[in-house]
């Protein structure tokens, strides 16, 4: 199957979809980025870096190509994964320490 087949039947799709979709798939973005506001942080960090490594491509110097990609492969990959871990940290931070306080303190209030 050739790309100029499969192109107009991508296009017919993405046309079809309404603007209340639009809206309800970009408040969910949104919504999850208020939950877990590291994630986008981690997608940025890893446009950001490889950003730089490919700046950086120039004027890497000695070199080999496949070492200065595996540098900023590992170095875009553990941003992401300390971006998951704070988010995963401060997830558990909210769920076990601030709620269950703020439970308490609500016991205490009825009392």
């Amino acid at each position: 199957m050739s790309a100029c087949k499969i192109l107009p039947c991508i296009w017919n799709i993405s046309a079809k979809m309404s603007v209340a979709e639009y809206d309800e798939h970009e408040s969910k973005f949104l919504r999850k980025a208020k939950e877990n506001p590291f994630v986008p942080a981690g997608m940025a960090g890893f446009c950001a870096i490889v950003g730089y490594g490919l700046y950086r491509l120039k004027s890497r110097g000695n070199t080999k190509m496949s070492v200065h990609l595996i540098h900023m492969r590992v170095a875009a990959q553990g941003f992401v994964v300390g971006a998951m871990t704070l988010g995963v940290i401060c997830s558990m931070y909210r769920d076990y320490v601030l709620k269950p306080a703020a439970e308490q303190k609500a016991l205490k209030s009825e009392q």
